[in-house]
């Protein structure tokens, strides 16, 4: 079927339900629908549901069974626009604005948010060869945001830190991740396990990145010195996609905690390897992440308690 390009079509169309549903089934099932419990090929349709019916296994299903839509209550009409919304807002887009244009509670909001945003995490380490740029980052709230007793708590030094480090291949894509601090031992196995050896690998003069010249061409620029290009070596790639992640950090969100945080890189990672798309382009290719992924609430709500298990 044909992707809406603009977000009024996208609104329009999908405020038709068969239309919604079938645009769903076509990009979940572009070779034809299959059972999700038996695979079986056998499949009727129940028109007057919306609902699918295995010859084989005789189960009834729908279009959102095994996705992350599985057990919303809430049409499609919204899950899609809410993807639209988040998938193509440059800056991203808060709970409370989304919750707005949806018509939903911002708690509400707030959980369609991350599924999506847990859709669209890459589940494979990105490998990247040529010239790759290293560079790594602290993200913080100011204190000015914070509510008093919380500032008080933490001596005007803000939100708790957050440790980020990411890879931009030359040309290609980028892939960041928080890490717990910006150490040679956290720092260098994921170079070496994501940068493929033998590649030029340009960083700042960081003490953290010795060690990797004997693998890698590496070339450095010392930042602290004003050198921020030498010959075709810079971390200006990386440091403009810190911009941008900060921007909607502190512009958009205001601040999220460590626990959360790997879904909101997730979400910047992906409209910036996606950056030369079109937003119905863009909107299409998320929508191919969304089976197999599921994010309860419980889960969210729960996840500082695995946090503080890990350390």
């Amino acid at each position: 079927m044909e992707t809406p390009t603009t977000l009024i079509e996208a609104i329009q169309k999908f405020s038709d339900p068969q239309f919604a549903h079938d645009f769903l089934v076509s990009i979940r099932w572009p070779d034809g629908v299959t059972c999700p419990r038996c695979q079986g090929e056998r499949v009727g349709f129940i028109s007057t549901r919306r609902l699918f019916k295995c010859k084989d296994c005789k189960k009834q299903f729908s279009v959102k069974v095994g996705t992350i839509f599985e057990d919303s209550p809430l049409g499609l009409d919204k899950w899609l626009t809410a993807y639209w919304l988040v998938v193509n807002a440059k800056n991203g887009i808060s709970s409370y604005e989304l919750a707005r244009s949806l018509g939903v509670k911002q708690e509400t909001a707030w959980h369609m948010a991350h599924r999506i945003r847990f859709a669209i995490q890459a589940g494979t380490l990105e490998v990247m060869s040529g010239q790759v740029e290293a560079d790594e980052t602290v993200l913080g709230g100011q204190p000015k945001f914070m509510h008093e007793h919380k500032r008080l708590d933490h001596k005007d030094r803000g939100y708790p830190k957050i440790g980020v480090f990411g890879l931009r291949e030359r040309g290609g894509k980028v892939s960041t991740m928080v890490v717990p601090n910006n150490k040679a031992e956290t720092l260098q196995p994921i170079i070496r396990l994501q940068v493929v050896a033998g590649s030029d690998l340009y960083t700042d003069s960081w003490a953290a990145y010795d060690g990797l010249n004997a693998e890698y061409n590496r070339v450095e620029v010392n930042h602290y010195i004003g050198q921020y290009v030498k010959g075709e070596a810079s971390t200006n790639g990386l440091e403009g996609y810190w911009n941008l992640l900060k921007r909607g950090y502190k512009g958009t969100y205001t601040h999220f905690c460590e626990w959360h945080a790997a879904r909101y890189l997730a979400e910047e990672d992906f409209r910036y390897n996606t950056r030369k798309q079109t937003d119905g382009e863009r909107f299409a290719d998320a929508l191919t992440s969304i089976v197999g992924k599921r994010l309860t609430y419980e889960d969210l709500t729960e996840s500082h308690l695995v946090h503080l298990d890990r350390g």
